[in-house]
Parts: structure tokens; C-alpha cells; sequence
């Protein structure tokens, strides 16, 4: 890291990956997870077959994820 932070944009992604991969102190959740529904890997095997959910599967899941934050957020 440069003292004069002008290297910034080098790191950037790097702290996006943390900030988008770490509970959040008000929601209890990856902010990750709220946007997309699944936590944020990196790397893995993506060869490895997994089963596909379907749309209203997905949108149920979110459903459930922005319940459980807003709840935590109104208890704040």
C-alpha cells in the first residue's frame, strides 16, 4: 500500500470483496447475500453440477433473506 494512497484503484475490488463478504452490523447478513441471494465465493470448482432452483424458489429465498433483515433493522 502506498503511504500517499495513490494506488487506491489497485485495492478497490479487494475491499468491495470485503465489505460484500462480512456481516452486517445492523442487517445481520452478507450484503452479498441480500442483493444476489447467495454468499460471494471465490474460486470454487465450476464443473461441479449443483441443482438450479427455480425463479419463484429464488424470489421466496429473497423474500425470506429481506424479511429477516428489515426485522433485525426495525429492532435497531
Amino acid at each position: 500500500m502506498d503511504h500517499r494512497q495513490k494506488n487506491w484503484l489497485e485495492w478497490l475490488a479487494s475491499a468491495e470483496f470485503v465489505m460484500n463478504n462480512k456481516i452486517h452490523t445492523a442487517t445481520k447478513v452478507l450484503p452479498f447475500m441480500a442483493n444476489y441471494g447467495r454468499e460471494l465465493r471465490m474460486g470454487g470448482d465450476i464443473r461441479k453440477r449443483k441443482k438450479v432452483e427455480s425463479v419463484m424458489e429464488f424470489v421466496e429465498r429473497m423474500k425470506k433473506v429481506h424479511e429477516e433483515a428489515g426485522a433485525v433493522l426495525k429492532k435497531v
